[in-house]
């Protein structure tokens, strides 16, 4: 907002700052008076455009950003050891390099769940079992490409960074959001989630998911499936059998999720939850 001073030299009332539509005015909706407003409108906005759209239910899908599309991850390593730059490339670089074409597989899988989902859950109607990611790179992209190919529509929840993520291109136009608030953001992954697939990650990712975790531990929320694709990863990041062993978690907490390799798996338990729920 503009000073006394400031407002003093326009040359009319209708000049001033001071007498902008609260509503138009965009310094002073960024005030931090006003936080609270800006939380309820990033609630909102998403909400009434969801229900718009009738979307019922969905599935979030976590995972790192940083994990490259398998042609991609090829291209680099190759480019790396055999291109014009393969004699300046550090051990570094290449050992980075090979981890990701390590872990390309993960974007493959999570191309491959949406799919899945879309051909055996959604039953064409494009309302229920939506993917919902974080609309950026990496996994994300993934699993919005797999229920593009697949002709269904997707969310992208995309967040305002420091280093600026744009939305992916397969996110559906009218199912992307822009978040300033991470936590109406994770908000919005669960108010209709089904289930919860999380894939190799690191802050963001453990954060969305221990969050979930919490929230069906305490009961906040009803019990969803929790499915982490990728069990080299999963055991050795998190030790969930040493939390249990130093008293840190009661043994029935680390039944709140499964881990497994594949997206036909995750599907699997998805499918079978709700097939047990409704016979």
């Amino acid at each position: 907002m503009t000073s006394k001073r400031d407002d003093e030299t326009a040359s009319s009332p209708h000049d001033s700052e001071a007498y902008r539509l609260a509503s138009r005015d965009i310094d002073f909706l960024a005030t931090d008076d006003l936080r609270p407003i800006r939380l309820q409108l990033e609630l909102l906005k998403p909400e009434l455009y969801l229900r718009q759209e009738d979307i019922r239910s969905t599935i979030p899908v976590f995972g790192s950003a940083r994990i490259l599309p398998p042609d991609a991850a090829a291209a680099h390593l190759d480019a790396l050891e055999h291109g014009t730059d393969s004699s300046t490339a550090s051990p570094s670089k290449l050992a980075r390099a090979r981890k990701q074409v390590e872990y390309a597989k993960y974007y493959a899988e999570a191309q491959a769940f949406s799919g899945l989902v879309s051909q055996r859950l959604q039953n064409g109607d494009g309302q229920n079992y939506v993917i919902v990611t974080g609309g950026g790179p990496g996994i994300m992209e993934a699993a919005n490409r797999g229920a593009h190919e697949a002709g269904s529509r997707s969310i992208g929840l995309n967040i305002t960074l420091p280093s600026e993520q744009t939305p992916n291109p397969y996110t559906s136009p009218e199912l992307c959001f822009q978040f300033r608030y991470f936590a109406i953001r994770k908000m919005h992954f669960l108010l209709r989630a089904k289930a919860l697939v999380a894939f190799p990650g690191g802050y963001g990712t453990m954060d969305e998911l221990f969050e979930v975790l919490t929230l069906i531990q305490t009961r906040k929320i009803l019990q969803i499936p929790v499915v982490l694709i990728g069990k080299a990863f999963w055991q050795r990041a998190i030790d969930f059998s040493f939390l249990v062993e130093e008293g840190m978690l009661n043994a029935d907490h680390i039944t709140l999720f499964e881990i497994v390799e594949t997206a036909n798996e995750a599907v699997n338990i998805i499918d079978s939850f709700y097939q047990e729920q409704s016979a």
